[in-house]
């Protein structure tokens, strides 16, 4: 008896991660993916972020080394930055800079997301052989709609994109839709008169750009800053592959970053950081700035009760999408996907299959929602935004009494890492020690000046 077919729409990083996840559990995975993938790592239209400032957060390296082992190691064999958080990351809080230190618990990755899609797709590929599981990736090609009805999903229809426009079904026992922000599944469900899932949004309006640089002597430290309620501008510059740096800028309405070079560096100086600006001012550009504006936080309730057919999963963005600003995606994908294979490894693909992992990929989505949504309700527009409720207003006021004295408290901080690191689900800052530090000793300040040191 055969294990069972899926299908994978799109063929972006969270895409390739529920393929890989599908290994060993499936006869078969068709990757359907609009684009064309390039030889060698290269920008492309399909992924929209794509020349932005990726990160990979400590909790997705740790998913996606147990998805793929040694994955991690290849990345940086490949020219991506490994980076601890406090020791190589300063980042300057509302509330003023964060103390600098070996603390040993949360590494990170920094390089183009090109890149870091290439080498997970090549793993991936790689791994498919031996597998028992048989890939087929079909590139040019979108999927129009779904097959089945509003209790099962039980396939795609696709397209070819060339001239010819060549259509066809894909049967499947499981559709993955890994699409992305844009993802079409809602309307394909209500096609098949499933109901929509519930939605809510949190946009703060914030646009960003990012231009890549080359320093002619790098800096030994990334620097973040933050925006805050007197200045709603923040930047990000980071190390990738190839001698070169990227530098994100954010603002929110009315604040926008340019999206002109000669107009990068007034930006930069008016965030009140001389050491970035004097910086930047030695380092030559490598490309233009790139803008983009999408960026609000949407999730869509497949896991409710109900909302789901049988034969059907939403992952990553397609299901909860974040403000990239906060370079959550990536991680969130990895564990998505290893919520995917611990799903598969305990039932495969029996009855109910799709709600209950749909649920275990709501759990991965989880903490990354908390903490965006937490940081963008600030600056979120009634007219664009879900109201809060009274409990969303709570942890809003001790989130962020606790990201105030997470700046210099090592304990506090710990938590605060753990979390906004992905490694720790939100409870981790609730433990007795965390809240009694926040909420009874006095709301903390920051160092005044970056710390270019580390502590001894």
């Amino acid at each position: 008896m055969g294990k069972g077919d899926a299908v994978v729409v799109g063929g972006g990083l969270a895409g390739t991660l529920a393929a890989g996840a599908l290994l060993g559990h499936v006869d078969t995975v068709t990757l359907v993916e609009r684009d064309r993938y390039p030889e060698q790592p290269a920008f492309r239209k399909g992924v929209p972020q794509g020349r932005h400032l990726h990160v990979f957060l400590s909790g997705g390296r740790r998913a996606l080394e147990e998805l793929f082992p040694g994955l991690n190691g290849e990345l940086e064999a490949a020219g991506a930055h490994r980076l601890e958080a406090p020791r190589d990351v300063i980042t300057k809080a509302p509330n003023g800079w964060q103390r600098r230190f070996h603390e040993g618990r949360h590494a990170t990755t920094s390089c183009t997301r090109a890149l870091f899609d290439a080498t997970v797709r090549a793993r991936v590929l790689a791994e498919a052989e031996g597998s028992g599981t048989r890939v087929e990736v079909l590139q040019g090609t979108e999927a129009i709609g779904l097959l089945g009805g509003a209790d099962r999903v039980t396939g795609v229809r696709a397209r070819a994109r060339d001239a010819g426009r060549t259509g066809r079904e894909l049967p499947a026992d499981l559709v993955v839709d890994a699409s992305g922000r844009g993802s079409r599944a809602p309307k394909w469900l209500a096609e098949l008169g499933a109901p929509a899932p519930r939605e809510e949004v949190v946009d703060a309006g914030i646009g960003y750009c990012t231009q890549m640089f080359r320093p002619a002597e790098p800096l030994d430290m990334v620097m973040v800053i933050q925006p805050r309620p007197d200045c709603p501008r923040g930047a990000a510059w980071s190390p990738v592959e190839d001698g070169n740096w990227l530098l994100t800028l954010s603002g929110v309405r009315g604040q926008h970053p340019p999206t002109e070079s000669s107009e990068v560096l007034g930006f930069v100086k008016s965030l009140g950081e001389p050491t970035l600006y004097e910086h930047l001012r030695t380092c030559e550009p490598v490309s233009p700035p790139y803008g983009f504006r999408d960026t609000s936080n949407r999730r869509r309730h497949y896991d409710a009760p109900g909302s789901l057919p049988e034969g059907f999963l939403a992952v990553s963005d397609a299901a909860c999408t974040f403000n990239p600003i906060y370079g959550q995606g990536m991680a969130v994908a990895a564990l998505s996907g290893l919520a995917l294979r611990r799903c598969l490894a305990e039932s495969g693909l029996r009855p109910g299959f799709a709600a209950t992992a749909q649920r275990a990929v709501a759990r991965a989505s989880d903490t990354a929602w908390l903490t965006a949504v937490g940081a963008d309700r600030p600056y979120a527009a009634d007219a664009d935004t879900t109201p809060p409720g009274a409990a969303e207003r709570l942890r809003s006021w001790y989130f962020g009494r606790l990201a105030d004295r997470a700046a210099i408290d090592p304990v506090v901080g710990a938590a605060f890492r753990d979390v906004t690191y992905l490694a720790a689900g939100p409870s981790r800052l609730l433990s007795a020690g965390v809240a009694l530090r926040t909420v009874l000793l006095p709301r903390a300040r920051g160092l005044t000046d970056p710390p270019l040191r580390v502590e001894s």
